[in-house]
């Protein structure tokens, strides 16, 4: 794998992550998020996330300081309500990466940004991300009916949402937040 997970950090994006993120999006998995397919489209949607008027969007790091992820709350509305994102690359799924730093966002986007309500999507067909959202504290809220399309086929999403009042679990790991 080659990554230190022993910590981890969330931090703003840099023009020096576009390779990584590139790299990051050539994985199947990743293809359709964000628009990303190389070098130039990478240092533009770092660009467009760098200050967003109604959200934040954060490099997951390791140790090292290498980017391995991304978790966002972003369309932040003014009922105190955001909607939530995250991804991860490939060699480190699977290894609590995604749920340590949703929920250091989601603690951060509560207590410290205020707002009360957390949403999040995924396709119905991504158990690993339904995971991190139950891992975080989200709860099951519906189903919306071919939601998405991508490669001319329509996806089903669950909607998941959690309250500042919902009980929050650490994470099992040091996550250091330097936004």
């Amino acid at each position: 794998m080659g990554y230190d997970l022993a910590e981890l950090g969330l931090r703003r994006w840099r023009v020096a992550d576009a390779l990584r993120l590139t790299a990051a999006h050539a994985d199947p998995e990743m293809a359709n998020q964000g628009g990303i397919r190389d070098k130039a489209s990478a240092v533009d949607w770092i660009g467009r996330v760098a200050d967003l008027d109604n959200g934040h969007v954060y490099a997951v790091a390791d140790a090292e300081d290498h980017p391995i992820g991304c978790v966002a709350v972003t369309n932040i509305d003014r009922h105190q309500v955001g909607w939530t994102w995250y991804w991860t690359i490939a060699d480190v799924r699977g290894h609590g990466v995604a749920r340590d730093a949703v929920r250091a966002l989601v603690d951060w986007a509560h207590h410290d940004a205020g707002l009360y309500r957390l949403e999040l999507g995924h396709r119905i067909n991504n158990s690993a991300s339904c995971g991190v959202a139950g891992s975080a504290g989200f709860l099951y809220e519906g189903r919306e009916r071919e939601r998405l399309a991508y490669d001319g086929t329509r996806y089903d999403v669950e909607r998941h949402a959690r309250l500042a009042t919902d009980p929050l679990e650490h994470p099992h790991r040091k996550v250091t937040i330097s936004l």
